[in-house]
């Protein structure tokens, strides 16, 4: 318990593969902390195991299905002095994982929040994917239902920064294809799958290539690097919105042709990609 009566909170990466990966700070604030709480139990006490080190705090569980009851229990303690170190299943708290309520609250309540830096399968993904790393954004995990999929990808169509997506293994297929669709098939992209473990592997091309790869399957936790939209893209990529574009420069009287060819280059996606949409439906 801290010597001056105030608490901390103490946001822990944690390995997104190799144990080994662990920076020297994690053991020492797992052995000091008077709570930890972690995103499953029994994951934390493999991860001590494979560290060697013994956790004399009280273990308590934090997770998307008690977050909300137990964040006001760990505010308390935390309000009572106490060290409070979260942990999720691996990397970092609060990065879709559990962790935003509780730092929301400490900071409405003036209690103290630092983090010990560790792996990141975001950072680690677009490092060894091989596309620009300049200026990015990640997005998380796509919505589950198709039609919410589309409309998100739709509203990143015109993203020129490259994008990071976590995805499950059983729905990379339909991902893939979601974002062939939005994008167009060209787009280049890489699947990072198992970051950092024994299986490791990074699937690099375009996303049509991509598609077609994981028609058989995919296994493994699953990132998502795809390439941002051409620069000065000015027409939204999905099939409506190029659709839509088409038939205004028919209207303005352009030839079909002409038409293609300008959307295509306002939306940054080959002519092949509006020729398709136009002609197939």
């Amino acid at each position: 318990m801290s010597g001056d009566g105030s608490g901390v909170l103490v946001l822990a990466g944690t390995p997104i593969g190799r144990p080994d990966d662990a920076p020297p700070r994690l053991v020492a604030e797992l052995a000091r902390a008077d709570v930890v709480a972690a995103e499953d139990t029994r994951r934390l006490r493999r991860l001590t195991t494979d560290l060697g080190v013994e956790l004399t705090g009280r273990v308590v569980s934090y997770f998307e299905g008690n977050e909300t009851a137990r964040t006001p229990v760990l505010l308390e303690a935390l309000l009572a002095g106490e060290r409070v170190l979260l942990v999720t299943d691996a990397g970092m708290p609060s990065v879709s994982d559990p962790g935003y309520r509780l730092v929301a609250a400490c900071v409405e309540a003036d209690v103290p929040v630092t983090a010990v830096p560790g792996p990141s399968a975001v950072l680690t993904a677009l490092a060894v994917s091989g596309l620009p790393v300049d200026r990015f954004c990640f997005e998380g995990f796509l919505p589950r239902k198709a039609g919410e999929r589309g409309r998100r990808l739709a509203g990143l169509a015109r993203e020129e920064r490259t994008m990071v997506f976590f995805e499950a293994p059983h729905r990379t297929h339909a991902a893939l294809a979601a974002l062939a669709e939005a994008f167009g098939g060209d787009r280049p992209a890489a699947v990072c799958r198992e970051l950092t473990k024994t299986h490791e592997e990074v699937r690099r091309g375009d996303l049509a290539s991509l598609v077609a790869w994981a028609a058989e399957g995919v296994r493994g936790e699953v990132t998502l690097v795809v390439q941002g939209a051409s620069p000065g893209a000015s027409v939204a990529s999905d099939p409506e919105s190029l659709r839509a574009a088409v038939a205004e420069a028919e209207a303005a009287g352009a030839t079909r042709k002409d038409a293609i060819r300008d959307v295509a280059d306002a939306a940054g996606v080959p002519k092949r990609v509006v020729y398709d949409v136009v002609h197939k439906g």
